[in-house]
């Protein structure tokens, strides 16, 4: 019985506890089931780390994958049909987090699209920030302007020092992707690495590239713009009123105190607005009149007021069209120099024009009238704010001097040099500026000299003329004619340069003498001048041999002498040339002109950035505007080409100001520049040049690669602009925005720029 009794109880105990243990035993086993099932077909999500502009790369790409991709020849993708497509605004929150349940599958396809926007993009900086497909490659096709101007100041060893550099700086980047992009490009064309690599955890520690990308965020997030506290207040030129440099001058004889003389560190401050300042009043009626208070300067006006270079008129500035050669206008004096020898055919063979000595470039303002494009500089000197009157009417004009340095142009480019009462000593120290403007001439080109020496018959003027017409005889320049222009008094002398060798080849005495062959007559930043001539070019497959086409046929004429070179993009230069001008004519008619939301009206003043063949320039020329090409200096020296087709430009270092008065230009326009400059200086002050140079209300239309583009974003945003747009696709962008007239409270003092 108590048996019995015992097995009753003990059997209930066995029963309970053996279901207690099937249960605990059923779900370990569905447990490790499920983590079986888990780490067989997930990744850890930190095992693939995407950089900013792959993110939102993935999203378009899995939003935008039915939109056809306009192929570009440059190396990228067009953004020619950004009309079509729906504008998009990317941003972090649009970024979707990778889904921890995601297939092997899914993660295995976001592997393969880095790895294609790595194979796409891992020479961005070289190819796009630069427009090349290789750097190396490009220096077998076009010189840069860096190059040519260093081997013509003999500075070899410090161009290649440079060139190492850059190369360092490339491989340092390069090495900063971080260590999970280095095993993805090791394995390229083995999936089943990719796919090992990737499913590799980064544990509790981050990644090199996830921390450099948010160090550079919260550097660019950190900015706090100031405005600049300088002597020369709203009118600031970082390169002209650098006084802490000009002060340390052993000699200003040769005008070496209006000459650039950059900071070593360039501003990052924002120049103050003049108060009372109004949006500048539109073309053509800017060319008669401008706001006072936009250029509160009236020097001019009691100084020039009876030449009638500018007056006084209650709010305005007015500009009656005169100058100190032509005090009845412009358009008179510029007929009778077509009356005078005809051959000049304004807007026909003569397209593209220097203007020396320009004043408040009325000359230019009028020759638009005639087709004709002029190029007027003066120095920032006594005439207080000439060239900045110029540049609010809306003419081309850049503050410069014939100084120690050539021209910031190649040679033998402009059509005709024009001065008129220039107040150049041409004839001194053995015709060395002439000689200068002889480089810059097109062989079989005009120069027009407009002085007292030409119709005065003082004992000064008489002895000048004498020795200018020396000097223009040893010069081989043809003196086609004289006149006097009766109604203002005045007269003109009008020389051509040859188109041949022959006349120097058979002067008795070699004064001035030939340049050296090796002397690179293109090379013109900070190269110092040179009292000789260079051959004129007679070889027909070269530049220079042949006159160009008449405006406006030349324009879209591809040069014959590009027959024999390789283009910019890699492809026969001729088939370049043909390329970038359709792909800008497409980008601008179906992107810029209409889908944008610039009001064009308001667009008169455009600077290009980054010129390469002037696509951009000769796509807008049917608008009432112009624009300055500028090419790079160490980019292909690309400058000639776009005078050739009847456009001009200037060479420039963008880790510099450029040489220009703040507030001048309604459009900024920069295609792949920052991505390359961002290697060899500092973004903020790049965009704080930008700044200046624009007009509030002005529009800033950036092309990059993402990163860059990102980047400039945030900045702007810390200045208080207007991101209008933004757009990307496969790796590459394009931002608008338009600039705000609000400016930073805090103040930051130039000690260079304190007289």
């Amino acid at each position: 019985m108590a048996m019995g009794k015992y097995s009753r109880v003990d059997g209930k105990k066995s029963s309970g506890y053996g279901l207690t243990i099937t249960i605990i035993v059923v779900v370990s086993l569905c447990l490790v089931g499920a983590w079986m099932f888990m780490s067989s077909w997930s990744a850890p999500t930190e095992s693939v780390d995407f950089s900013s502009s792959q993110t939102a790369k993935d999203v378009e790409t899995s939003t935008k994958s039915d939109v056809t991709n306009e192929e570009v020849d440059r190396g990228s993708k067009s953004f020619s049909d950004e009309k079509s497509e729906e504008t998009e605004v990317v941003t972090e929150s649009n970024v979707e987090k990778p889904d921890p349940e995601s297939s092997g599958e899914e993660k295995t396809e976001q592997v393969e699209e880095k790895k294609e926007f790595e194979d796409k993009n891992g020479e961005g900086d070289r190819k796009d920030g630069e427009g090349e497909k290789d750097t190396d490659s490009e220096s077998e096709k076009e010189k840069t302007q860096l190059e040519e101007s260093s081997e013509e100041n003999k500075s070899e060893d410090g161009n290649g020092t440079e060139e190492n550099a850059e190369e360092n700086t490339e491989k340092k980047t390069e090495e900063s992707a971080g260590e999970s992009e280095e095993n993805t490009e090791k394995s390229t064309g083995d999936q089943a690495e990719i796919t090992k690599e990737s499913s590799t955890g980064s544990g509790a520690w981050s990644t090199q590239l996830v921390e450099s990308q948010n160090e550079k965020k919260a550097q660019v997030s950190s900015i706090k713009w100031k405005v600049c506290n300088v002597t020369a207040g709203p009118d600031y030129i970082p390169c002209l009123d650098n006084w802490q440099a000009i002060r340390k001058l052993h000699s200003t004889k040769h005008y070496e105190h209006r000459e650039r003389h950059c900071p070593e560190d360039s501003p990052t401050c924002l120049v103050s607005l003049p108060e009372g300042y109004k949006r500048s009043i539109k073309w053509p009626k800017s060319r008669e009149k401008i706001w006072y208070n936009n250029i509160p300067h009236i020097k001019l006006a009691q100084v020039k007021g009876h030449q009638n270079w500018v007056k006084m008129s209650g709010e305005y500035l007015t500009f009656p069209g005169g100058g100190t050669q032509f005090k009845n206008g412009a358009l008179h004096y510029i007929d009778f120099l077509q009356e005078s020898y005809p051959d000049i055919a304004w807007g026909n063979r003569t397209r593209v024009i220097l203007d020396v000595g320009c004043g408040v470039a009325s000359f230019g303002g009028y020759l638009f009238d005639r087709d004709v494009l002029a190029l007027s500089f003066a120095p920032k000197d006594e005439h207080e704010a000439q060239v900045q009157f110029a540049l609010e009417r809306g003419i081309p004009a850049m503050s410069n001097v014939m100084g120690t340095k050539r021209l910031p142009f190649p040679g033998s480019v402009f059509d005709l040099i024009h001065c008129a009462r220039c107040r150049v000593p041409w004839h001194i120290e053995g015709g060395k500026l002439l000689l200068e403007l002889n480089r810059a001439l097109r062989p079989g080109g005009f120069f027009v000299w407009s002085a007292t020496p030409v119709y005065r018959k003082t004992e000064e003027d008489v002895g000048i003329w004498k020795a200018m017409s020396k000097l223009t005889k040893a010069m081989c320049w043809k003196l086609m004619t004289i006149k006097k222009d009766k109604l203002n008094e005045v007269g003109a002398a009008i020389y051509q340069k040859p188109m041949s060798n022959d006349c120097y080849n058979q002067r008795s005495q070699k004064e001035p003498p030939l340049c050296k062959d090796s002397d690179d007559q293109n090379a013109a930043w900070n190269v110092p001048l040179e009292a000789c001539m260079h051959k004129v070019t007679e070889d027909s497959s070269k530049r220079g041999a042949a006159w160009p086409e008449s405006w406006p046929e030349r324009v879209e004429t591809v040069p014959q002498w590009l027959d024999s070179q390789e283009g910019v993009y890699g492809k026969p230069a001729q088939e370049d040339f043909t390329a970038d001008q359709e792909r800008w004519k497409t980008i601008v008619s179906k992107s810029y002109l209409n889908g944008m939301g610039i009001d064009w009206s308001y667009v008169r003043n455009v600077m290009d950035m980054r010129a390469v063949y002037g696509g951009f320039a000769a796509a807008l020329k049917d608008l009432k505007l112009w624009v300055m090409n500028v090419v790079p200096i160490d980019s292909a020296d690309t400058l000639p080409i776009i005078y050739e087709r009847g456009l001009f430009g200037i060479y420039h270092d963008w880790c510099e100001s450029f040489s220009t008065y703040p507030r001048t230009y309604d459009l900024l326009h920069a295609d792949h520049l920052f991505s390359a400059l961002k290697k060899r200086c500092s973004l903020v002050s790049a965009m704080a040049e930008v700044d200046r140079i624009l007009r509030p209300q002005g529009t800033f239309i950036v092309r990059d690669d993402m990163e860059t583009i990102g980047e400039i974003e945030k900045m702007v945003k810390s200045m208080k602009w207007n991101v209008r747009m933004t757009h990307s696709k496969d790796g590459e962008g394009v931002l608008s925005v338009q600039k705000s007239l609000s400016r930073p409270t805090e103040v930051e003092t130039i000690t260079s720029a304190i007289v």
